[in-house]
């Protein structure tokens, strides 16, 4: 059998079914695959935002770090220099700023 014969029979099949078309509904199954697939998509966005939320903060540490080992290859330099031990800017403490939330 060829396509196009294949095609005209599935035709005259169709127009010989006689259903109202508003009465044909997806059902339960319709309703329970739409149902997980929202699920899965609400779960699958909780995860990508823990999983940014995860990265920024490991961001935010190692710019703290730099930061701080920078300050200590400054304060090392310093004193091999001669100069004095604190650096000129010597405003933060090793105590977290609970204020600072970004």
């Amino acid at each position: 059998m060829t396509v196009t014969a294949g095609l005209l029979l599935l035709q005259t099949l169709a127009e010989r079914e006689e259903f109202d078309p508003n009465t044909v509904t997806p059902g339960v199954i319709g309703f329970l695959a739409t149902f997980g697939l929202a699920l899965i998509v609400v779960l699958l966005a909780f995860d990508m935002v823990r999983r940014v939320r995860r990265t920024r903060y490991r961001a935010e540490i190692g710019e703290q770090l730099d930061a701080e080992e920078a300050e200590a290859r400054a304060i090392a330099r310093a004193s091999a220099d001669g100069g004095t031990d604190q650096p000129a800017d010597s405003t933060s403490t090793d105590e977290p700023d609970l204020n600072d939330r970004r």
